[in-house]
């Protein structure tokens, strides 16, 4: 029996020119706060922060630095900056009818998403937008599992305080959509049990989750939540690429402390350099700190930019070595995904973000449905699983010293014998989904009674067409790069507070819980400051 075709993200790439011809408005190049007054001083123009002293310097204006420079702006001055531009005006961004097509209107600079393929040879996309990857990713929302939440050793009320605080701002419950509700009757009937309803919780069974698309739908991305910052304290540079941290020693051997970062445009039409420092207080105990949240690809690249890595790759591209650190860039994971498409032909669907969740065998698999648009007029209609607890990692590197292209990374997808028997199962449950009575009623098609059960054949499968599911992370682990109060290892007043820190994804999506830890760190920080200035 043929396996149905599996859906590969090139195919996304089909016909766009047209889309691009006829739609000039949805250029990258909108102004900054186009439709949107932003109550924080933001800017393009490097010069009107070079130069310039700050409390915190927040690199990247993602999905975890939005939260945690607004709770930091509270009560220190704050530097913000963000590689790309502003999210405020752009319908490839805040217009839920054109999810799906900001991962189409790539570029080497400017556009929202930043295209790149692993050495794996699976193409993926990173956010390169103030607000980061809340800003082109699926918007589904569903906090992490309490277990991640234990081993992680987070102070759970605080957790869910930070958790309520991002959800009063940008979090919705979805209106399903016929397809959607299939969906979940899909999973049901696969026997994802039980039938949850609407919950924020990562938890077994089927259930809809919360969305960042509100009523009339409209994107909130992570960048809403500066709102909440103190805005005589908040400064956001955009369009600008950090090259590396400045360290100064203070007398001690051995010992450096970030005082500032250097940067450049990201628009590549300059490399000329600027700096930005952190305030130098009295008491030399009350510092503030360089936090790198550039996320799981741009953390790691930071610090090895900036001298922190293993000597050898250091060495090897002329980068002076400030702390010999081997674990940075160790550990990646992408979680494998595949993905089937259940129509048999492009369609002209207007594009669906996921908002129903199967969540099944011990939170092992996870599957979500949608509709992704392959050119201005067609979309298809995949339904993907991912597999939660991969246990094959990869590494990342740097190809180039220069900041603004994508490091060298390979995830080594089902690299490990027991990832491969996991594909395996979990493609067979999601063979029930797509072969329910309810996702072929809805498209008009009889079911198939025999489904595809021979494992050499999945296992071939699995290796062939394994795909991104978006949630990568690691190199910059809690333990191996970062302490547990994130700061890292060998230096001081550098810390890495994003995804990178994470040795496994949270669970559903990590969106959630990365806007969450921006919070949560951004409490914890103040607290210390206040705790140490008492």
């Amino acid at each position: 029996m043929k396996f149905p075709d599996t859906f590969h993200s090139h195919e996304l790439l089909i016909a766009f020119s047209f889309f691009l011809l006829t739609l000039p408005l949805f250029s990258s190049s909108l102004p900054e706060g186009k439709g949107k007054e932003v109550p924080y001083y933001m800017t393009s123009d490097v010069k009107e922060v070079a130069g310039k002293s700050f409390d915190y310097i927040v690199v990247g204006g993602g999905t975890t630095g939005c939260p945690l420079a607004a709770t930091l702006s509270d009560n220190f001055s704050v530097l913000l900056v963000e590689r790309g531009g502003s999210p405020f005006g752009n319908p490839l961004v805040t217009d839920k009818r054109f999810f799906g097509f900001s991962l189409l209107q790539t570029d080497e600079y400017t556009s929202v998403a930043q295209s790149f393929i692993s050495t794996d040879g699976i193409q993926n996309h990173r956010g390169r937008v103030l607000g980061g990857s809340s800003a082109i990713n699926g918007g589904f929302y569903s906090r992490a599992r309490e277990d991640f939440v234990k081993k992680a050793g987070w102070d759970e009320e605080l957790i869910k305080k930070a958790y309520e605080w991002v959800e009063s701002k940008v979090v919705f419950p979805p209106e399903l959509t016929p397809w959607q509700s299939v969906v979940e009757f899909g999973l049901l009937e696969a026997g994802i049990l039980p039938y949850n309803g609407y919950s924020l919780e990562h938890i077994e069974g089927t259930k809809i989750g919360g969305t960042a698309f509100d009523q009339c739908g409209k994107r909130h991305t992570s960048a809403d939540l500066l709102e909440a910052g103190n805005p005589k304290n908040l400064v956001v540079l955009l369009n600008a690429t950090v090259n590396n941290i400045i360290f100064s020693n203070n007398g001690k051997a051995n010992e450096s402390r970030a005082h500032g970062i250097r940067f450049i445009k990201s628009d590549g039409s300059s490399n000329h350099m600027h700096e930005a420092y952190l305030n130098k207080p009295g008491n030399s105990s009350t510092w503030g700190d360089v936090i790198l949240s550039a996320g799981a690809l741009g953390s790691p690249q930071l610090l090895l930019l900036s001298g922190i890595g293993p000597h050898d790759h250091l060495k090897d591209l002329n980068i002076p070595t400030i702390v010999d650190l081997q674990e940075v860039g160790e550990g990646m994971q992408d979680n494998p995904c595949i993905a089937k498409l259940v129509d048999t032909m492009p369609q002209k669907r207007l594009p669906e973000p996921p908002e129903v969740v199967g969540i099944a065998d011990n939170f092992k698999f996870i599957i979500q449905a949608g509709v992704l648009p392959i050119s201005f007029n067609a979309s298809r209609m995949p339904i993907a699983a991912k597999l939660a607890f991969p246990i094959s990692r990869g590494k990342l590197e740097l190809d180039s010293t220069d900041p603004r292209q994508n490091p060298s990374i390979k995830f080594n997808y089902l690299a490990k014998e027991k990832d491969l028997d996991e594909c395996v199962k979990m493609v067979q449950l999601l063979n029930k989904v797509t072969k329910s009575q309810s996702v072929s009623s809805f498209l008009g098609i009889k079911p198939q009674e025999k489904l595809m059960s021979n494992s050499d054949e999945l296992r071939k499968l699995c290796k062939n067409n394994v795909r991104t599911f978006y949630h990568y992370h690691g190199g910059c682990i809690v333990g191996s790069v970062v302490d547990k109060d994130y700061r890292v290892y060998g230096v001081k007043g550098l810390r890495v507070i994003d995804g990178s820190t994470f040795q496994e994804s949270p669970g559903t999506n990590p969106m959630a819980t990365v806007m969450m830890l921006g919070r949560y760190q951004g409490v914890k920080l103040v607290e210390e400051r206040r705790e140490i200035c008492s």
